[in-house]
């Protein structure tokens, strides 16, 4: 038992596994420090407000408190835009200058395939 389970943990989707959640937890803390520590301070710059969060109103005794919803919203934001302009864009570039082509339609070539064989066996399926 403690042999397979050893053989388990040393499989290669296990340690390959492990080592992107490493990666994406120290990539998630970059992005945060990025958004935090650049973004948000031009975002006050400009809006006069580094934070949102004392922002309310109350209806009937309810308080709602939209200023923190609104602070999410601008971190999401934030994050989404830094992923895009500093990982995706620059990946893109990069693929591109590598011969690297994604299909003009964006699917893999496996979906593509896997179309294919769908349609073979719809084909197949209908004709019999």
């Amino acid at each position: 038992m403690l042999r397979e389970f050893r053989q388990f943990l040393m499989r290669g989707n296990i340690v390959e596994l492990a080592i992107a959640i490493v990666i994406g937890v120290a990539f998630g803390a970059l992005v945060t420090a990025l958004v935090a520590d650049l973004i948000t301070p031009i975002v006050a710059a400009i809006v006069g407000k580094p934070d949102f969060s004392g922002l309310t109103f109350t209806i009937n005794g309810s308080v709602f408190r939209y200023g923190s919803f609104l602070n999410a919203l601008i971190a999401f934001v934030s994050i989404a835009a830094a992923i895009f302009f500093f990982v995706v864009k620059p990946i893109d570039a990069i693929q591109r200058r590598m011969g690297i082509e994604k299909p003009a339609d964006g699917r893999s070539d496996e979906a593509v395939l896997l179309e294919e064989i769908r349609d073979l066996l719809k084909a197949r399926t209908g004709a019999a």
